[in-house]
Order: C-alpha cells, then sequence, then structure tokens
C-alpha cells in the first residue's frame, strides 16, 4: 500500500496531498498521519503556508472511510491531534492553509476544507454533505457552515444533503475562486507564495483573534486584543517586524519580514 499522504516543501509553503486510492476517503490510521503532518507544519518555524489538495481529478475527499468503517473502524475512534483530517480541531494553527479543491468535496471532505482559510475549487467540483441520507448528522458543518454562508442555503444543504456546483459554491461564499482543473495547483500556488511573502507574525494574530471572536461578544475580544491577553497580538506588538513595517511605510520601500 502507498503511503495515504504526500509531503512537498517548496521554499516556506509545504504542500499536503490527500492521495488514497480511489476516492481520497479517510480513514483513521490516515486522520493520525494527517495531524502528525499539519502539527509538523504548524511547530516549523522555516514553514509559512500550506497547502492541502488531492491525488487525481475526480475527488477531492469524501470524507470518512465508511468500509474501514465497516471493517472495524470506529467513528469515534482516536483521529490523533487534530481530530478528523489532522486540521479541523489542532489547536493553535496560526499560519494560512489554502485547500485546491480538484473534484468531490462532500460529508468530511468538505468539512475539511471548510478548516482551511482560503478555498479555491476546479470548476467540476462538486459539495455536498449527504450525511442525512446514511441516518447520521455532518457534526463540524453543522456548527461551520451555517456561520460561512446564508443560514438557509447552509440548512438546505444540511437537511437536504443537495449538490452545489463550483459556479454555486462560490455564489454563496463557500470558496474564494474557480479555476480549470489544469490550472488549480498552479493557482494554488501563487496564492501560498502571495501570502509566504507576508508578516507571518500578523498572520499568526489575525487567525488567533478570529478565533476567539468566533465565541466572544465583540468588544470582549476587543479588550484582550488592547490589553495584549493573546499571545500572538502580544508577540507581534513587541516584535522587530512590527517597527519593519512601520519603518518601511515611511522610507517608501517593500518591508522585509523576519517573523520576529
Amino acid at each position: 500500500m502507498t503511503h495515504p499522504i504526500k509531503t512537498e516543501r517548496r521554499g516556506a509553503v509545504l504542500e499536503v496531498t490527500l492521495d488514497r486510492p480511489k476516492a481520497n476517503a479517510i480513514d483513521l490510521a490516515t486522520s493520525r498521519i494527517m495531524g502528525e503532518v499539519f502539527a509538523s507544519f504548524r511547530d516549523d518555524p522555516d514553514l509559512r503556508v500550506a497547502i492541502l489538495t488531492a491525488a487525481g481529478d475526480k475527488f477531492f475527499c469524501p470524507g470518512w472511510d465508511l468500509k474501514a468503517a465497516a471493517d472495524g473502524d470506529a467513528v469515534d475512534g482516536d483521529y490523533g491531534v487534530g481530530g478528523f483530517g489532522g486540521l479541523q480541531e489542532l489547536r493553535d494553527m496560526n499560519k494560512p492553509v489554502i485547500a485546491a479543491i480538484n473534484g468531490i468535496c462532500c460529508g468530511g471532505g468538505l468539512e475539511l476544507a471548510l478548516s482551511a482559510d482560503i478555498l479555491l475549487a476546479a470548476d467540476h467540483a462538486t459539495f455536498a454533505l449527504p450525511e442525512i441520507r446514511s441516518g447520521t448528522v455532518a457534526d463540524a458543518a453543522s456548527i461551520k457552515l451555517p456561520k460561512r454562508i446564508p443560514y438557509h442555503i447552509a440548512m438546505e444543504m444540511l437537511l437536504t444533503g443537495r449538490w452545489l456546483d463550483a459556479a454555486e459554491a462560490a455564489r454563496w461564499g463557500l470558496i474564494n475562486q474557480i479555476h480549470p482543473a489544469d490550472q488549480l495547483l498552479a493557482k494554488a500556488r501563487d496564492m501560498a507564495d502571495l501570502l509566504a511573502a507576508g508578516p507571518p507574525l500578523v498572520y499568526a494574530a489575525i487567525k488567533e483573534v478570529v478565533r476567539d471572536a468566533e465565541g466572544a461578544r465583540f468588544q470582549d475580544t476587543m479588550n484582550r486584543i488592547t490589553k495584549r491577553q493573546l499571545p500572538t497580538v502580544d508577540v507581534l506588538y513587541g516584535s522587530e517586524d512590527n517597527m519593519e513595517g512601520f519603518r518601511a511605510f515611511a522610507e517608501k520601500r517593500d518591508p522585509v519580514w523576519k517573523g520576529r
């Protein structure tokens, strides 16, 4: 059996490819490997951005491997660090993650994609939450999706399991961009290179502020920011990069970010 996860470093960018024929479904062992990969990415100071994609041109990921479940993989088993797919419950993921969705993206695969920060899709990609037809709940999507797209569209997807094509997914704001399939990875790399050239401490602060604000009142999070109670904000405000941004603006030059 081939290794289900392929990784490639391109400078400060880590490309993570789910490669588990035929459909790139995720079993417990694959989920644990993905968690290790993303935790390592999170903790590596030389890596700034990750791209998550999948092998082939038909499936991005259908989510949970039902055949593995039938063979004994418990749905409530050990998914490893980061939870299902290694990303959606990974603590302190303060670096940008881009999902390059190259085909069918449904169930847990859509929940995994929703864990990324920027979603790019091939023009033939399709999206759904078909768990309703299997008599189960799309748990992470039930939490996330109504906050990402209009409530009534999210509820229709959850309650009926209907499919969206890429154009409709973009119209509702589920994905950022649509690209021809043969250009998708190149466009994801362009986006990753753009982000990798940016200020990593600012990215970290943005991601922590967004997470903190999700379950808090506006003023509570604002107070934590101004009092430097969020660790990434505190690091940013005392950093060389923070001063470099001011100096570069005053000197009318591009800033040089060092991540410290």
